[in-house]
């Protein structure tokens, strides 16, 4: 891109603006000029042309030369924005600012003493335009910024179409125009498509990459436990100074949701084209999800009942949150919004699956975590969304990709966090009825995945992967199998049938979880089996008709259920079965789980790769804190099950308040007691023992065993298809006990979530930003930067 000459010229700029130790004046044009006038270096050449230990070394020894070049970069882009960049000349001196200040802002923010820097106030420069040179009115340094970036992302000839025929005198249409009328892509709120334009989006991609480095001041914050630290970059860019809020949210939403990667539908089209529009649409996505980083659970979001028709916006609503951005995503409400955003998200997600079956048929993309953000915050900020997913089988085409993803990554230790965001949002939807209802759906897609052939539904998908996660995952993955069987509990008062490969996975769960030594190790291990009685017990009482399959491996199982019945109390026996765990260490054994052959063409997920970066999460909320208890009433309403405040949880310890660290460290294969932590005493184990909900099941039994060895003595039977038979024709009306009301445990929004997301969101920007590597080998303090 950049000459040599301009190269040179620019590093020379640098190299003096380095060595000279006296303030350059403000004023001395001719100097601060080479930085962006005569120059044409790319976004990479200003990261090659100025070293990391330059941009410190300035920062330390001669500050006010900073302080200018940042200065006077911003007026720059102020007077770009003012003018409307005209002439090629002024195009690319905006570029060049933009590009420099990329470089150089993240340095800013490592350093503490520099934070305030951005929100101080320039002389001169007045709110009300220029010449006003009281400084009651001047403007922070950030706003300048943040509004002139605002004003070139819709700068007719620069970033979008003119919609001029002549180019006489159009200086002034910068402050009449109407933004609205030149947002980017159609989709929400929006139905013309404007040419696509390489140059115009490189220009986008640009400004978007500075933006976004604004924003990014949040990575040099150590993550606080009281999230409701805002940044206040993308408070004062999503409020309602900035005049072009609505077009530019609207654009950056459908510039996501419209693309499509395959090429206009035709295979293997992206080797004939290069497609310049990814790396938007990607910037774009990562700059959608950092406005959209607000704490739900600390304002109220707004809920939405009256819809009107006419706008894309809803205007029912009660204000909601001061952050336009969140304001504008929770008011979408138009059904044909609601189907394009769907349908974009849901084909960009399951566009690594096309890779699998027709390799190289479409352009793999790269930016699913970020879609996954962007997922779970729609269905978060925006409930008339969320019903809409689940109001037709579509939320399918979601679940897949993820259940893809989950099942991929489960061996690798670098993609935790993309394995906690794809259980969150099965989590978060989990928690309507309707999702275990289109669970029921047969499941035809031959998605290659490394998991055992099934013959089933939807349901019968997740429940494989889930237990693949559990038994061949990453130890890391241990803090999400509470999470990973609430699903499984929310969904199955409404599963209609289960396979058989199903209902031995679910079995094999509850042996592995009921072994004395697995109940004896933690103090909260018992909790997994009582979600899995749960399950069995809401399939018996509410779904018995279609699951022969697994009231036939609960029979053929029976010993498990008599072993919990009579799991031994006494010290001895406790104390044999923490001995046994210390010669096994395996904490689940793929043994006893007929794994039977994968699928054809899949893969066994991969471990990371030695050298792979990754970045630190902070630690989840335990599952009471992450979801709130609600009890299915007999018209299908839910209502709220709030915890008595005496309640304590089955170890003794106060259920509310147990913090999510000790929860980790609970869950440890390593034996606690050891360290002198926890160890378990009979009391504890006949405080929760006598809680075991095996009544149905133990009837059930009792019921079944004899009428099922009956048949076989009488036919001589080996044969499988007999009993099932029989089982499918048998009932139990009458025999069980009284149903039990259904109990669903429902997300709800908590800041320790919010803090999570955060961190994950910018671990996952900074490690995506690689060309140029914005943010590399800054002191970041939000996460950690580790090698696998």
């Amino acid at each position: 891109m950049g000459s040599t000459d301009s190269k040179l010229n620019f590093r020379k700029a640098v190299i003096q603006l380095t060595t000279k130790t006296q303030p350059v004046e403000a004023t001395d044009d001719a100097f601060w000029d080479q930085f962006w006038a005569d120059t044409a270096t790319s976004v990479q050449d200003v990261f090659a042309l100025v070293p990391a230990a330059e941009i410190r070394a300035v920062r330390e020894e001669s500050p006010s030369n900073l302080a200018t070049l940042c200065y006077k970069a911003v007026e720059k882009l102020v007077q770009g924005a003012e003018s409307g960049c005209h002439s090629e000349k002024e195009k690319q001196i905006v570029l060049n600012c933009s590009r420099l200040l990329t470089r150089v802002l993240p340095y800013i923010f490592e350093d503490p003493d520099w934070r305030g820097f951005f929100w101080s106030t320039v002389p001169g420069a007045g709110r009300g335009g220029q010449g006003e040179d009281d400084d009651e009115n001047a403007r922070p340094l950030a706003e300048s910024l943040l509004l002139a970036i605002a004003d070139l992302l819709f700068c007719p000839d620069f970033t979008v179409q003119s919609h001029r025929r002549s180019t006489v005198d159009s200086a002034e249409d910068v402050h009449s125009l109407d933004s609205c009328e030149y947002i980017w892509e159609a989709g929400v709120g929006f139905a013309h498509s404007p040419q696509p334009n390489y140059i115009h989006d490189m220009n986008r991609m640009e400004l978007l990459k500075l933006l976004l480095t604004c924003f990014s001041e949040a990575m040099y914050l150590p993550p606080a436990p009281e999230s409701g630290s805002t940044n206040p970059w993308v408070q004062f860019f999503c409020s309602t100074e900035n005049r072009h809020a609505l077009p530019l949210f609207t654009s950056l939403l459908n510039t996501v949701c419209a693309y499509d990667p395959v090429g206009y539908g035709i295979p293997y089209n992206h080797l004939l084209f290069s497609d310049y529009r990814e790396p938007l649409v990607e910037e774009a996505a990562q700059v959608l999800i950092v406005t959209l980083d607000h704490d739900s659970a600390s304002s109220a979001s707004p809920t939405v009942d009256g819809t009107t028709t006419g706008t894309a916006m809803d205007d029912a609503d009660p204000p909601g949150p001061e952050n336009l951005f969140v304001n504008y995503l929770s008011r979408i409400h138009r059904e044909e919004d609601f189907q394009f955003i769907l349908k974009g998200i849901a084909r960009l997600l399951s566009n690594p699956l096309l890779q699998t079956y027709l390799p190289n048929s479409t352009k793999k993309i790269q930016f699913h975590q970020e879609l996954l953000v962007l997922f779970w915050k729609l269905c978060d900020f925006n409930k008339k969304f969320l019903f809409f997913v689940l109001k037709s089988s579509d939320v399918l085409d979601i679940l897949v990709p993820i259940l893809f993803f989950l099942n991929d990554a489960r061996a690798d230790q670098s993609r935790v966090g993309l394995m906690h965001i794809g259980v969150f949002i099965l989590l978060l939807l989990s928690g309507e009825r309707n999702f275990g209802v289109r669970l029921n759906k047969p499941y035809s897609v031959r998605v290659p995945m490394d998991i055992p052939v099934f013959t089933g539904t939807h349901a019968d998908l997740l429940i494989v992967v889930f237990h693949k996660i559990i038994t061949s995952g990453h130890q890391r993955l241990q803090p999400l199998f509470d999470c990973l069987l609430t699903i499984v509990v929310n969904v199955s008062p409404y599963l209609k049938s289960l396979s058989m490969v199903t209902a031995n996975k679910l079995l094999h769960l509850l042996e592995a979880f009921s072994t004395t030594w697995f109940l004896f190790s933690a103090a909260q291990n018992h909790h997994l089996v009582f979600f899995l009685l749960e399950v069995f017990n809401n399939i018996i009482q509410y779904q018995f008709d279609g699951n022969a399959n697994l009231v036939y491996a609960i029979i053929r199982k029976r010993s498990v259920f008599h072993q919990l019945a009579n799991l031994p109390t006494d010290p001895p026996a406790i104390h044999k079965a923490l001995q046994r765990r210390r010669r096994t260490p395996e904490p689940l054994s793929r043994t006893g789980s007929q794994e039977g052959t994968s699928m054809e063409g899949s893969r066994p997920a991969a471990p990371a790769e030695p050298g792979t970066l990754k970045t630190s999460l902070v630690a989840t909320p335990g599952i009471d804190k992450l979801t709130e208890k609600s009890q299915v009433s007999e018209d299908g309403t839910l209502r709220s099950l709030e915890p008595e405040p005496q309640q304590s949880s089955e170890d003794g310890s106060p259920a509310k308040g147990e913090p999510s660290q000790a929860w980790r460290e609970q869950r440890r294969p390593s034996s606690s007691s050891a360290s002198g932590q926890w160890s378990p005493t009979p009391e504890w184990v006949l405080s929760w023992k006598s809680k075991l909900p095996l009544q149905t099941i133990m009837r059930l039994l009792q019921v079944l065993v004899p009428q099922v060895e009956k048949i076989c003595i009488d036919k001589g039977l080996t044969d499988e298809s007999e009993i099932l038979r029989f089982l499918q024709h048998g009932t139990l009306v009458g025999l069980l006990p009284v149903p039990h009301p259904i109990l669903i445990r429902k997300y709800q929004a908590n800041s320790g979530t919010a803090m999570w997301f955060r961190t994950y969101m910018w671990g996952v920007i900074y490690l995506r930003n690689v060309d140029p590597p914005v943010w590399y080998d800054t002191d970041v303090k939000l996460f950690e930067i580790q090698r696998v």
